[in-house]
């Protein structure tokens, strides 16, 4: 994905004024979503691996249905078997040029934050350490019944079911379901950040459907503070508001800012 490629000069124009302002910047925060893992060649669904997008499971349900709360109270196992499903067409992939262009401006500024929906782990495979993960992380695992957090390393030999080592209740992947609350220590850290203010706010591949993704681009625009999108789509609750939108995929749009600053597109993590 590093290869030399042709822009108009409109995306061009775009392109160099987005690696100015970045360039401007000590403090960044980059909103992610699904389209940054798409150029990984991971299925995009809300975030979760598109394995079911549109169709129902070979269970009869929807995706959403299976991955719900309330379906992981009455049916634990059948949650679990498409978690583990999610988590193998995860681990069958891994961070692209995006996410190291994003790990190396962490590296040099003074303070770069991600803010993710995803649930891959990329962000912190390319290298970066300030990463929110709003919806949790597919590589812990996690006690609902004393809380116990486990890390793991491979799906491919994981059972269907894994109790506790603690109080051998079901374990189960330390993610967000549908129709479940987000986890309080990410909010409290993610509103920690925004309390300390960031000069540029960055939306990556996300379809800005959730007020705690859109929040923070909201708010930057009525302080004043430069923002960002890219997203190839057409148009999303942003894109007229922000100062910046490049209709992009994040790899390529994130390479050729990378190529303007004179950053490295792979990671040495």
């Amino acid at each position: 994905m590093g290869g030399d490629f042709v822009l108009d000069d409109s995306i061009a124009n775009q392109i160099s004024r987005a690696a100015e302002l970045i360039r401007q910047s000590d403090s960044i925060l980059f909103i992610t979503g699904a389209g940054i893992s798409a150029d990984s060649g991971l299925p995009t669904y809300r975030g979760v691996g598109g394995l079911y997008d549109g169709q129902v499971t070979e269970d009869g349900v929807r995706i959403e249905q299976a991955l719900s709360a309330s379906m992981f109270r009455r049916r634990p196992e059948l949650t679990i078997k498409y978690l583990l499903q999610v988590g193998r067409a995860v681990s069958a992939h891994t961070f692209n040029p995006a996410h190291s262009v994003i790990a190396g401006l962490e590296k040099t500024k003074s303070r770069v934050w991600v803010l993710t929906q995803n649930i891959d782990g990329y962000h912190f495979a390319a290298g970066s350490r300030n990463v929110i993960e709003i919806h949790g992380s597919m590589w812990r695992i996690r006690c609902e019944s004393c809380g116990h957090l486990e890390k793991i390393s491979t799906f491919s030999d994981q059972p269907t079911l894994q109790s506790c080592s603690q109080c051998s209740t079901i374990m189960r992947p330390d993610v967000v379901l549908f129709d479940e609350m987000l986890p309080l220590p990410a909010l409290e850290q993610l509103e920690s950040q925004l309390q300390n203010g960031f000069e540029l706010i960055v939306s990556v591949g996300t379809s800005s459907q959730f007020a705690y993704i859109v929040h923070p681009i909201l708010a930057a625009v009525q302080a004043g503070i430069p923002t960002i999108e890219i997203n190839p789509a057409e148009s999303t609750e942003l894109s007229s508001i922000v100062d910046l939108h490049i209709r992009m995929g994040a790899a390529k749009a994130l390479v050729g800012i990378a190529g303007i600053l004179e950053l490295p597109t792979h990671s040495d993590a």
